[in-house]
């Protein structure tokens, strides 16, 4: 580990872009998606990592970029409020972040663990998953992601994007070293060549961009509507936060939240997620993909993620790169996509399945069957809707139902114990 600390500079730089690729598909991904400027979101990866760093000390190896579990509420909210409200609502959100902050240094962790246990978290992470499938097949059946328009014939669309598809699932199940960490690059590619043959990619608005080009910023507004319609499902990230945490800490034999403290990365994620929304960004989120690399590379070194973050920074303002990326046709990303979805739903079944929660008791069976059915059906009461309204049915359910509150820390305190 020290030998990477005292490494030379330029190995650092050279690292730091390795660990940008592996997170780079996910990065990209998110904004084109929900309709955001990816450039945009290069810019506030890199920014929000170094404000993550600067929050903690330098002393995690985290890299910070989009994250997927805003992808549906961002469509429903640009949708109904606009983008500016859309964006005043992110923001909220990553304040929301900064009272959590708060909140664990005053009254530490089990503050979160008792509001938050596996049987609340885990359904409203499937419905983030699951409430997003449609928007899958519909891109990878060559439609919009509401499936309002068709934009690539069905047949041409459905081959690209199962082709697209397989060659990920290949890519992440038996490819070695590094490669295995960026399947989604490998199945952008391959289904940008079909595309390419296919004769579905208009590069004009690649010859037509200029080399050097400040990113598209936008400034948020703000609206009680969009702020309470976003506000709630900030939730799953936390938790999806704090297992990063955890989970970098096992790989390098650190208990960070003990120091700098799950209130220090909290607030970090916090002011990157607001300061992407103050930009016109994607909200943050602390990337596995990145920590699996630091795992296989055995670079600790958290400076390496400052040189991932700058090396986005830079690429934001590569005109030609940011058009190049808005050309990759919708079956490429729906291919992809069925995977990615998939993956987020099977994060939150593995989260009840390692804590072994019962299912059998009454309780939790009413909270995660409730959760699922007002995330995945897109129920809608007053301004909560989906993904939002399940994740404060949840709450409120856990809360109020009798019976043994299951406490999801026990993972937490044993951590502190090792």
């Amino acid at each position: 580990m020290q030998d990477h600390i005292n490494e030379p500079t330029w190995k650092q730089a050279l690292a730091g872009s390795q660990m940008l690729l592996v997170a780079f598909g996910a990065l990209v991904l998110m904004p084109l998606i929900t309709g955001l400027d990816p450039n945009v979101a290069l810019f506030t990866a890199g920014v929000g990592t170094l404000i993550f760093h600067v929050v903690t000390g330098g002393q995690i190896p985290i890299f910070l970029a989009s994250s997927f579990a805003f992808i549906a509420p961002i469509i429903a909210s640009k949708g109904r409020f606009g983008l500016e409200e859309t964006l005043g609502g992110l923001m909220a959100a990553g304040i929301l972040y900064i009272l959590l902050s708060g909140a664990v240094k005053l009254r530490g962790t089990g503050f979160v663990t008792r509001l938050l246990p596996p049987v609340v978290i885990a359904p409203v992470i499937m419905t983030i998953g699951l409430g997003l499938a449609s928007v899958a097949v519909h891109m990878a059946s060559g439609r919009t992601g509401d499936g309002s328009a068709e934009l690539v014939p069905y047949t041409t669309a459905i081959w690209i994007a199962m082709i697209s598809l397989t060659v990920t699932i290949v890519m992440a199940v038996w490819a070695k070293g590094i490669f295995r960490l960026i399947p989604i690059m490998f199945g952008v590619i391959v289904g940008y060549i079909l595309s390419w043959f296919a004769g579905i990619v208009d590069t004009t608005p690649v010859q037509e961009a200029a080399w050097f080009a400040v990113p598209n910023f936008v400034a948020p507004a703000f609206s009680w509507g969009a702020i309470l319609f976003m506000i709630p499902v900030a939730i799953a990230p936390a938790i999806e936060h704090i297992g990063d945490v955890l989970a970098i800490g096992n790989v390098t034999r650190k208990n960070y939240l003990e120091k700098p403290g799950l209130h220090r990365t909290l607030l970090g994620d916090g002011l990157a997620t607001s300061t992407a929304s103050l930009l016109g960004g994607p909200p943050n989120t602390t990337y596995s993909e990145v920590t699996g690399a630091v795992m296989l590379t055995r670079n600790f070194n958290p400076k390496v993620m400052w040189w991932a973050a700058g090396t986005a920074i830079v690429l934001a303002f590569v005109g030609k790169f940011g058009a190049a990326l808005q050309t990759i046709p919708v079956p490429v990303m729906g291919g992809i996509l069925c995977l990615l979805f998939g993956s987020i739903a099977v994060v939150g079944l593995n989260t009840l399945i390692r804590h072994q929660v019962d299912l059998s008791q009454p309780r939790n069976l009413v909270i995660v069957g409730v959760t699922l059915v007002f995330g995945i059906g897109n129920l809608a009461i007053g301004q909560l809707e989906g993904i939002a309204l399940s994740a404060v049915a949840a709450i409120a359910l856990n809360l109020i139902l009798p019976g043994d509150k299951e406490a999801w820390g026990k993972r937490i305190y044993e951590h502190k114990e090792d």
